[in-house]
Order: C-alpha cells, then sequence, then structure tokens
C-alpha cells in the first residue's frame, strides 16, 4: 500500500479525494442498508408498529454514533495533522487515547441508561403499543452497544491513515452478515425484535476484526502505545469533535421531536409512516455522511502539511458534488415516493398516503442538506469550530425545534414533514453568505 504522504501529497487532488470519496460513500450507503434491511425484515416480518418500536429507539443508536464520531473525529483530526507534520509518535498515542476514550465513555453511559431503561424508553415516545417492542430492541443495544463504538471509531482512525479501501470492506462483510443474520433470525428462527438488533450487533464484531488487520500492514500508523490522559488532551480532542456529537445528537433531537410532532397530529398512523420516511432518509444522510468524512483526512493532513491550494481546491470540489447529489435526491423523491415506501411492506392507505407525501415534502431538504454536512466539516477541520457549531445546533436543535411548534397546528402531518426543508434551506443561505464574505471559495 502507498504510504499516504505519497498519496496526499504527489498524486492530483481530483484523484486523491475520489481515493477517499469513493470507499467512504460506499461504507456509508451500506451502513446505511444495515438500517434499511432491519426495517424491511421487521415490517415484513412484524408489520407497522413494530417497526415504530424500533424507530422510538434510535435516538439511543444515534447517540453511542455520536460518542465515537466526538471522540473518533477530534481524534483523528489531531492524528492526521500529526501526521502531515510527520509526528508518528504523536499520532499514535493520540489514536490509543481516543480508543480508550470511546470504550470508557460507552460503557458507563450504557450501564446508566440501562438502570432507568423504562422510563427512558417513555421519554423518547413509547406507549402501550410499542413498549413492548422498544425494550426488546433496547436491551440488547444497551448490552452491546460498545461494539457499535468501538467498530465506528476503528474505521474513522483506518480511514484517516490512508486506508479508506479496508474500511470500506469492513462495512461491506457488515452489510452482508447483517442481512444474512436477519433473515435467519426473523424468519427462520423467530427471535422477534430482538433478532433484528443481535443480527447488527454481531456483524458489527466481524467488522471490528477486519479493521484490525490494518494494524498489521507495515505501512500502518495505528500502534497502541503509552500516552498520557490529561485533562487538556480531553478538552482539545472533544473541542474539535463537538460538532460531530452535536449532529448526531441533534439526529437524536430529529427522530425523537419528529416522533412526539408527527404523534400528535395523526396519530400512530404518523409514526409509523415516519418511520418508514426515516429508514428512506437514513440511506441519503449516510451519503453526505460519507462526502463530508471523505474530505475530513484530506482538509486535516493538508492543514498539517501547509497544502493550502490542495484543500481549497478540495472544498470546492465536494461542495459541488454535494449539490448535484442533493438534486438528484429531491427528482427522485418526487417521482418515486411511492415505489420508496412499498419497499417496507404493504401499509393501511392510511399510513400509506402519510408516508407518500412525508417523502415528496421532506426530500426538498436534499437540495441544501449535503451543501450543509460538507461545509460543516469543512469548518470543523480547518478550526471554525463555532461555524461548525452554528450549522449543526441551527439545523435540528434551533429551526427544527421551532418549526415543529409553530407549523403543525396550522398544517398539520405537512407541517411536520416541512419543518427540516425549511431549516435547511435558512442554515445554507447563513453558510453561503459567510463562505462569501470569508472568500472561502475564491482563486488564490
Amino acid at each position: 500500500m502507498e504510504k499516504i504522504n505519497q498519496i496526499m501529497e504527489q498524486k492530483p487532488v481530483g484523484r486523491v479525494f475520489l481515493h477517499y470519496l469513493i470507499p467512504s460513500l460506499i461504507g456509508m450507503l451500506l451502513m446505511s442498508v444495515n438500517i434499511v434491511m432491519d426495517g424491511i425484515f421487521v415490517g415484513h416480518r412484524l408489520g407497522g408498529v413494530a417497526l415504530a418500536g424500533i424507530n422510538i429507539v434510535v435516538p439511543v443508536f444515534s447517540l453511542f454514533t455520536a460518542i465515537s464520531l466526538w471522540i473518533g473525529i477530534g481524534g483523528a483530526t489531531q492524528y492526521s495533522f500529526a501526521l502531515g507534520e510527520k509526528d508518528f509518535e504523536k499520532a499514535k498515542a493520540i489514536f490509543t487515547r481516543s480508543v480508550v476514550l470511546v470504550i470508557s465513555i460507552t460503557i458507563m453511559l450504557a450501564a446508566v441508561a440501562f438502570i432507568f431503561r423504562f422510563p427512558l424508553a417513555y421519554l423518547l415516545g413509547a406507549n402501550s403499543e410499542t413498549i413492548h417492542y422498544v425494550m426488546e430492541y433496547m436491551n440488547i443495544l444497551l448490552l452491546f452497544g460498545f461494539i457499535l463504538t468501538l467498530e465506528n471509531i476503528l474505521s474513522i482512525f483506518v480511514r484517516n491513515d490512508g486506508n479508506p479501501n479496508l474500511a470500506m470492506i469492513a462495512l461491506i462483510v457488515t452489510a452482508v452478515v447483517n442481512i444474512i443474520l436477519n433473515y435467519i433470525f426473523l424468519f427462520i428462527l423467530d427471535f422477534g425484535v430482538s433478532g433484528s438488533v443481535g443480527a447488527t450487533m454481531a456483524a458489527m464484531v466481524i467488522g471490528v476484526f477486519i479493521l484490525a488487520t490494518h494494524f498489521f500492514k507495515q505501512s500502518s500508523h495505528l500502534k497502541f502505545v503509552r500516552f498520557s490522559l490529561t485533562l487538556a488532551s480531553i478538552k482539545h480532542t472533544f473541542a474539535i469533535g463537538l460538532p460531530s456529537f452535536l449532529s448526531e445528537l441533534g439526529l437524536s433531537v430529529f427522530t425523537m421531536g419528529y416522533n412526539i410532532a408527527i404523534a400528535a397530529a395523526a396519530g400512530t398512523a404518523g409514526v409509523a409512516a415516519f418511520s418508514v420516511l426515516n429508514y428512506a432518509h437514513s440511506v441519503i444522510l449516510m451519503t453526505f455522511l460519507g462526502m463530508s468524512s471523505a474530505i475530513q483526512p484530506l482538509i486535516s493532513y493538508y492543514r498539517g502539511a501547509e497544502l493550502a491550494i490542495r484543500e481549497k481546491k478540495t472544498i470546492r470540489l465536494a461542495t459541488s458534488v454535494a449539490v448535484g447529489t442533493g438534486v438528484a435526491f429531491f427528482i427522485i423523491g418526487l417521482l418515486f415516493a411511492k415505489q420508496i415506501i412499498d419497499l417496507f411492506g404493504n401499509f393501511s392507505t392510511e399510513i400509506e398516503n402519510l408516508a407518500i407525501m412525508g417523502v415528496r415534502v421532506f426530500f426538498t431538504s436534499y437540495l441544501f442538506m449535503g451543501f450543509n454536512f460538507v461545509m460543516m466539516k469543512y469548518f470543523q477541520t480547518t478550526n471554525r469550530i463555532g461555524m461548525a457549531i452554528w450549522i449543526t445546533i441551527a439545523r435540528e436543535l434551533i429551526f427544527m425545534v421551532i418549526f415543529l411548534v409553530v407549523l403543525p397546528p396550522f398544517l398539520g402531518a405537512f407541517g411536520v414533514f416541512s419543518a427540516i426543508p425549511l431549516s435547511e434551506l435558512i442554515v445554507a443561505i447563513t453558510v453561503f453568505i459567510y463562505t462569501y464574505k470569508k472568500h472561502l471559495f475564491h482563486n488564490d
């Protein structure tokens, strides 16, 4: 395998971007396939209420992912910067510290959540119809959530160490194994919802072992070494990774907020309709996450190596790809909403009509979402943490909440589904104004 400095400094910017973008996109899409296949299997085998129950637990899943991204992106940004500076011992210490922090924090939070799992379930939106399915899924997720965070952070660091293809392979295998086990556990062994989450956790264990093979490569800089766990080092990691954490936390708020708002506007049928929409959304969300994840190792390295021209070329290319992809998803939503809904099972007319309307309205957000994601990652990686945090909290913690409160009383379910598109539009406008004033896209 080529050394990372040869890839970053000698190849054309477009080729380097594609070298990271393609594996990142494939990996993220397959990760979303994991989530979607869970929904397809559960929807066809157990029905819409079970699907709604799983959707209620999504914020817990998102919290674990948020922790791994918070520390993973915060640590990996420092790691790639150190590689750009050619300080390999510092990079190894950063890697070790990040993995230890992720595992420790995940286990502590999971233990507390397990003790209070019933109040937590009802807080997230469970009711008498869904509580059984919620607890089946949550119990296993809390017990084995550390596997999820370990796979996520290893994938981030392997990608930052110049091996995005291995990160992609690990996610491919995880997705395939998850699909196979989901079918076996649900349709053959009849394990119910617990079988679905059990399949996901088992598949992730295999993913961890595949990622661990990177440690044995001659070109690998990922080594576990002695490190100093100082307050300053933790604060620095947390500060850089905070936008990623808030972004994933915002996803939890998004899911919980939409569940509550749509339940008030359209009842259990509305929750089921949103559950189907949310599975489709997860695929597209992972696509945009893949794009933003692809630029993080590049921008971090270029900063450390002081390659400003390559940095600017990369962000221009990434934003163009993100906007074009968003337009394509918007058109797909308009033309094929019913076909998207039909993937997840046969639903009542009420649920189907709500879901189709939701897809057509909600997919408008993709015109702006990709741009917002890429720019958030760029600001985060270039130490413009304030702007990165603004994008994150404005999208799903400020404007979305405001619109979810204000619109549904007048527009019903349509108002609920309109909240995110309006939020993304407003945030994209603020980002565009900021980048224009700072001349970030101007030629040198």
